[in-house]
Parts: structure tokens; sequence; C-alpha cells
């Protein structure tokens, strides 16, 4: 079985720059610091989505970096991802603990679709098997993603969540980031240096 755990970067994402921290700067330290989350997964090909061109340096090399527009819906995303299961992880998680997105694949085994939620709404990752439901049309950015999809679905238990994590989408959620936690290291130098 051939999994995917793709990193989602939109440009919107920025807006949760601290002051005195350049947007552009502060998103590619999420991305990057995301990427390596999922790059360093086991049994996993890590793979980056973006809306925001120039980022191609953020990975290793040989990752497929998949271009699409800042709009373009998940569903539509999902499509042009080539394995059995794909994880899409959102890019302002850059403290998610890795294991996270094991349970989201690993709930796969009872549900078409898991849920990671984000406190605050929304979700931090999404995994399904491909080619995904076609049911199903997420949004990672609706307030509530899992009653949303639970709703489109033909039964409510082909949705499944794990437990949630949160994402940083103002300049506030920043404190949120656990200096106790590993990784984030680009995150962390880029808000420690304001």
């Amino acid at each position: 079985m051939t999994r995917i755990a793709a990193v989602l970067v939109r440009q919107h994402m920025a807006q949760a720059a601290p002051p005195g921290v350049d947007p552009g700067d502060f998103l590619e330290a999420v991305a990057e610091d995301t990427y390596e989350i999922v790059a360093g997964l086991e049994l996993v090909t890590p793979v980056l989505i973006t809306s925001v061109p120039g980022l191609d340096d953020l990975v290793w090399p040989g990752t497929e970096v998949i271009a699409i527009a800042e709009d373009e819906p998940l569903k539509d995303v999902l499509t042009r991802l080539d394995a059995d299961q794909a994880a899409v992880v959102c890019a302002d998680a850059p403290d998610l603990p890795p294991l996270l997105i094991g349970k989201l694949f690993r709930e796969l085994g009872r549900a078409e679709i898991t849920i990671c939620p984000a406190e605050n709404g929304g979700a931090v990752a999404l995994a399904c098997a491909l080619p995904a439901p076609a049911w199903a049309d997420p949004d990672l950015d609706a307030y509530d993603v899992v009653k949303e999809l639970r709703a489109q679905a033909p039964g409510p238990r082909r949705v499944a969540t794990t437990p949630g994590w949160h994402r940083l989408r103002t300049p506030q959620d920043v404190g949120r980031l656990d200096p106790g936690l590993e990784g984030w290291d680009n995150t962390r130098a880029l808000v420690r240096a304001r």
C-alpha cells in the first residue's frame, strides 16, 4: 500500500505572522517545519501542495511539488495525488506530533475519511483512501468540517476523527507553540529573533 502525506500551503496562512515578522518568511518557516514532520514519517511519501510559488527549495530533492490555485477545492487537489491513501496536513501546524498523522491513517480501517480537528474550528489534517469518496467536498478551513462532511456522507460512520491539535491562524496563536516540544525549529528561530 502506498501512502502520501502532503503539506498544504495556501497564501492566507501567512496572516498569523506576529508583529515584526515578515509574513512571507513566517509562511516559509511554518511550511518547512510541517514538511519536516511529514518527511520524517516512515512508509509515507512526502508531497508539497502549494498556491505560493518559490517554495521548492524547502523540500528534499525528489519531493513532488504540486502547484494549485489559492482557492482550489481540496476535492480537486486530492485527484492529483497518486497513492492508495493520502493525508493532507495544513502547513500552519508546525508543531504537529507525527503520531497524530499516523492515527489518521490507522482510522481509515474503519472510515472513509478521517479528520484531525483544529482547536477553534476547522481541521489540521484529513486522510482518505484514493480516489477520494465522490460524496466528499472537504474544506479544512470550514468551522465545523466534521459536521459538514458527516452531512455530505451517506452515513455518519464514514467520517472518523482523531485527537485534535492547533493551527496558527492569528498572531496570538503563535503563543500556543510549546517550547518543550521538539521540532518547529524554523518557526522558533524566526519568532525568537523578532
